[in-house]
């Protein structure tokens, strides 16, 4: 076969975030372009994600008034939180183009509000920017670009194998049977939280927790795009990384509201941390633990009076949105024994495994807190303040255990390109998004990155694309 000819200058192979920015951006440049995904429809895990995007320095910033953060100041933040355990050229390129990318976004009618920035994770600055209608919103966007772009959609369609050449240059793809020849192939088919033995093998932390695992992203994320690079000879990095949840584990239910008036305690029957902790490290601090869970304290009175937050009430009630921490799904959980409930407090740390004398100190010293009016250890919101006094008294384990996304990934450079387990490029292929590992650490140090690494390499992946293709 002469390797020279193509049939389409560039194919994308997954049609999420991260793959129609590639095939919208290599279509912008002139190239023609294939786009193959699994599912029946574009979309894939962004159209199913809270939709944030985190960037500094951003137009939206500005309208709320932040003028001073910058792309300096999130790659610093980004890489501290990290511990420097992530690939600082990767981060330093999603740190500077992160404005660029959201405000492309903006142009194809996504609208992000100033009044919807919010700080997503630890840092001071607000950095996440909700787009308006979630994640739904941003795919929507991307796929009306698409549609309008002379981009060919292949859906219900999976890769079995990319095509290499002696020189192992990757020249196109084989899929039902047939081959399509390509100048340049772009990888963007998610992760693999929808695949238990590659979360086993590659994301071992999510897969502790057995039955009470289960992910939220699109059930085709299985990790294709890992097995196709892998085959072809790249190589694979950041092991045993993602975005981890906690749940309760009373049903496959994505809590929106976790009240403050929770008190976390470990086996050894210790606070550990802030009830209120932003999610993104929630999971890890949990994690941490001895058996890698803890327990949520609470008593007879903060269980009779669990009522939704007002934002959720109206949703609650017309049975729209299933919550955990309510009366009648309390005390439904404690005839399936997923909350403890006991006379005592020494009978409650007795049937959870927790040091007795330790729970009856820590509630002690929370209980004269709350008469103070201030948390002395963790510093929660004195409005989430209240005693544990009043029997029963009552537990539920909390699992890090409802899987977001994994982050272990193909090896790529900053323009993209598939790199090999000699550092070398494997010719011709490229990826994006959460296929990809090195730009997401081990913790999720803001809400809004995994969207954010989707569009930015996304974007650059389909530009290098079309720019191989053009030479030839």
């Amino acid at each position: 076969m002469n390797t020279t000819e193509r049939d389409v200058d560039v194919i994308v192979v997954g049609g999420g975030g991260a793959g129609m920015a590639a095939a919208i951006t290599a279509a912008q440049a002139g190239a023609s372009v294939m786009l193959v995904e699994a599912d029946a429809r574009l979309g894939g895990s962004t159209a199913l994600s809270g939709g944030v995007y985190y960037a500094a320095g951003t137009r939206v910033q500005a309208d709320a008034g932040i003028v001073d953060d910058t792309a300096d100041a999130m790659f610093e933040y980004y890489m501290t939180l990290n511990q420097y355990r992530v690939e600082a050229s990767l981060a330093r390129r999603l740190c500077d183009e992160a404005a660029a990318g959201l405000h492309w976004l903006m142009e194809l009618g996504v609208e992000f509000r100033p009044e919807d920035l919010y700080r997503s994770g630890v840092e001071s600055v607000a950095r996440g920017h909700a787009a308006h209608g979630n994640g739904a919103a941003i795919a929507g966007a991307l796929e009306r670009a698409v549609i309008g772009s002379p981009i060919e959609v292949v859906t219900r369609h999976r890769v079995e194998r990319l095509l290499q050449d002696q020189r192992r240059q990757v020249y196109g793809i084989r899929s039902a049977g047939a081959d399509v020849r390509s100048a340049a192939v772009v990888l963007t088919t998610g992760g693999f939280g929808a695949s238990p033995g590659m979360l086993r093998t590659h994301y071992p932390e999510a897969a502790r927790h057995g039955a009470a695992n289960w992910y939220i992203g699109s059930p085709h994320c299985v990790g294709d795009g890992i097995i196709l690079a892998s085959d072809a000879g790249a190589d694979i990095v950041g092991h045993d990384r993602g975005l981890l949840l906690t749940t309760p584990d009373f049903r496959k239910v994505l809590e929106v509201f976790v009240p403050g008036w929770l008190v976390y305690v470990n086996r050894e029957g210790r606070r550990f941390v802030r009830e209120t902790a932003e999610y993104a490290v929630m999971a890890g601090v949990v994690g941490a633990q001895t058996g890698g869970t803890c327990f949520a304290i609470f008593d007879a009175d903060a269980k009779r009076s669990a009522r939704p937050a007002p934002a959720y009430a109206d949703a609650f009630a017309s049975g729209a949105l299933p919550l955990n921490w309510v009366a009648e799904e309390l005390d439904a959980q404690i005839r399936t024994g997923k909350v403890i409930a006991a006379a005592t407090l020494e009978e409650l740390a007795r049937r959870c495994g927790i040091r007795p004398g330790a729970l009856a100190a820590t509630v002690a010293r929370y209980n004269e807190d709350v008469r103070r009016g201030r948390d002395s250890e963790f510093f929660k919101d004195a409005a989430d303040l209240r005693p544990i006094a009043v029997a029963p008294f009552h537990a539920v384990e909390i699992l890090p255990a409802i899987i977001c996304l994994t982050s272990t990934g193909i090896r790529i450079d900053t323009d993209a390109r598939v790199l090999d387990t000699n550092d070398q490029p494997v010719a011709g292929l490229f990826a994006a998004g959460e296929t990809t590992g090195g730009v997401l650490g081990e913790r999720y140090i803001g809400g809004g990155n995994s969207i954010a690494n989707a569009i930015v390499f996304g974007r650059i992946a389909g530009a290098a694309a079309a720019r191989r293709a053009a030479a030839g």
